[in-house]
């Protein structure tokens, strides 16, 4: 095998932004920033958030509940 066709492989820092730090190897070798990893991923960390623009979420709650009967409106006074 060549050994002048290959890029270097180095270490290489890996910043996320809940400020999580760890070192890894890669042939890019610069410092990466991340937005979610390991340490702040709800799925490992069992912690879910939810991010709620404009009411969606309680729109799409509102839409699709099952088995719910919508909420009643209030009777207007004749």
């Amino acid at each position: 095998m060549k050994t002048t066709g290959h890029p270097e492989y180095k270490d290489m820092n890996v910043v996320c932004s809940c400020g999580a730090t760890f070192v890894t190897r890669s042939t890019h070798g610069k410092q990466l920033n991340i937005e979610v990893c390991s340490s702040c991923h709800p799925f490992y960390t069992g912690k879910q958030k939810i991010v709620d623009t404009a009411g969606r979420v309680e729109k799409f709650n509102k839409k699709y509940a099952k088995g719910k009967p919508a909420a009643a409106k209030p009777a207007a006074a004749a």
